[in-house]
């Protein structure tokens, strides 16, 4: 009897097996869990108050009534370069169907090797877990797409890294882990068939308005080509780099998945880079919609063959592609920009305007989140802002493009408010609750969460950046 409320379906494993391989998750000697996502749950459609006691189902050890667990082949290129990957410590128990009919994959990642481990354990820790939970729920309330965490468990087994660690399993919500790297894998080890097969599977689950059109192939790459815009568009407006931007970490359904070496801005650097192995900046934030755009190229490649037997066509209808994909990202970006200044006409100097106040906060240093969000307040002469000559100019101009538009001022504020986050997982505040989590203390965790799902309230612990913002803050790809 199934009264946690699982409703898993199985439609990847209707495509040829190239695409995956049935494993099952290795039991874990001592389940515990650590947090439940109820929120979550219930959207799911899950029993909360069963399944928030039931770790050896999060940790791999019981498998959930209807699940046939598999794990996923992919490649990616990897910082450029192509290789052959896969899901190396996940499995993906099923698609749950929601109660409004949505589907989602559910799957544990860290529950052990599986035939794409290559020489890796299978295996993840605690804290790394923890930091995708924490990231993928603000990015949730921030209104960004992204993959979710339904909970984290302990394993009771040992992870051996560096140093000893806690071992744990993350249960990772998702539309489909469908990656670019999927696409790529099939070019390299399998058919055009195989292709085909693929792009028509995701029509099906993410673009079902497609399934008809003689057009199809190329409106495929369109529809993924605006999603990935209007995603990076959104990471931008945040101060939100990703860190690792491989294509086989580039979801089809337009979903930010992969929180490994991924952090929030604090000051405005637009060379900012966060990941401990990005050495040349290849991902920094000034260049994520180009990595975006480089992406969908590969995508593209991969999909040529669909597109025209003529291969100089195929490349040309791609193109037309790849440049609606920038045309997008750039419309989608200044719109953001201009509403987070409550800018809701057009004028042929706001992009400008745009541009001189981010000048003047790489220039003089200001803090991302809480320079926007000091402008949908009233500003006085004795605020630091105001004792920087070109700011008091920029914000003379700024103010005199507001009072074009008809809305009140008290008005235009409110909506600003909505589009500038007060709170963002802030580095410090990050590292403050895992550091608490590997002392045994989650109540760090749960505050900042509490937080972080009002991200546009006013917080006086949450809403300050660091007392000394350390530049060299660096990340890890442990998840």
């Amino acid at each position: 009897m199934n009264n946690e409320g699982w409703n898993l379906e199985h439609s990847y494993t209707e495509l040829p097996q190239i695409f995956y391989r049935n494993q099952n998750p290795k039991s874990a000697p001592t389940p515990q869990m650590y947090i439940f996502n109820h929120r979550l749950a219930e959207t799911l459609g899950l029993n909360s108050d069963e399944l928030s006691i039931a770790p050896e189902i999060f940790a791999g050890t019981i498998l959930p009534h209807g699940a046939k667990p598999i794990s996923q082949a992919y490649a990616g290129y990897q910082f450029g370069h192509f290789a052959m990957l896969g899901d190396g410590r996940a499995v993906v128990l099923g698609e749950q169907i929601a109660p409004d009919g949505r589907r989602f994959d559910i799957q544990l990642k860290g529950s052990g090797p599986t035939p794409f481990s290559r020489r890796g354990d299978g295996y993840a820790a605690l804290l790394p877990m923890l930091r995708e939970y924490i990231i993928s729920e603000a990015m949730f309330y921030l209104g960004i797409p992204t993959t979710r965490s339904l909970a984290v468990a302990l394993t009771g087994k040992d992870v051996y890294r560096e140093k000893i660690l806690q071992g744990a399993v993350l249960t990772r919500v998702a539309s489909s882990h469908i990656r670019v790297g999927t696409f790529n894998y099939t070019v390299a080890f399998g058919t055009q068939e195989d292709t085909r097969l693929l792009v028509d599977y995701c029509i099906r689950r993410h673009f079902p308005k497609l399934e008809n059109n003689e057009n199809r192939f190329v409106l495929f790459l369109r529809s993924v080509a605006e999603r990935q815009a209007d995603l990076i568009a959104k990471w931008q407006l945040v101060g939100f780099i990703h860190g690792v931007m491989n294509t086989d970490n580039m979801t089809i359904s337009g979903e930010t998945i992969d929180y490994g070496p991924c952090a929030f801005m604090d000051i405005y650097n637009p060379n900012t880079v966060f990941s401990s192995i990005d050495t040349e900046g290849r991902y920094a934030y000034k260049n994520q919609s180009q990595m975006g755009a480089w992406n969908l190229s590969r995508f593209a490649e991969s999909l040529l063959p669909l597109f025209h037997e003529n291969q100089n066509k195929a490349v040309e209808m791609a193109e037309k592609e790849i440049s609606h994909y920038w045309k997008y990202y750039n419309d989608n970006w200044l719109t953001g920009m201009k509403t987070k200044l409550g800018i809701i006409d057009n004028e042929s100097e706001d992009a400008s305007l745009v541009a001189e106040l981010l000048d003047l906060m790489a220039t003089h240093k200001l803090d991302y989140t809480n320079t926007f969000r000091s402008l949908c307040f009233p500003i006085k002469d004795s605020d630091s802002l105001m004792q920087i000559p070109k700011f008091v100019s920029w914000h003379t101009k700024w103010s005199n493009r507001l009072h074009q538009q008809p809305q009140s001022q008290h008005k235009i504020a409110d909506a600003m408010k909505q589009h500038n986050p007060a709170v963002i997982p802030r580095n410090h505040h990050v590292e403050e609750a895992l550091a608490a989590a590997e002392s045994g203390d989650a109540s760090a965790m749960h505050n900042l969460l509490g937080a972080l799902r009002k991200p546009y309230e006013e917080s006086e612990r949450y809403s300050k950046p660091a007392i000394h913002t350390c530049s060299e803050y660096r990340t890890f790809c442990g998840t």
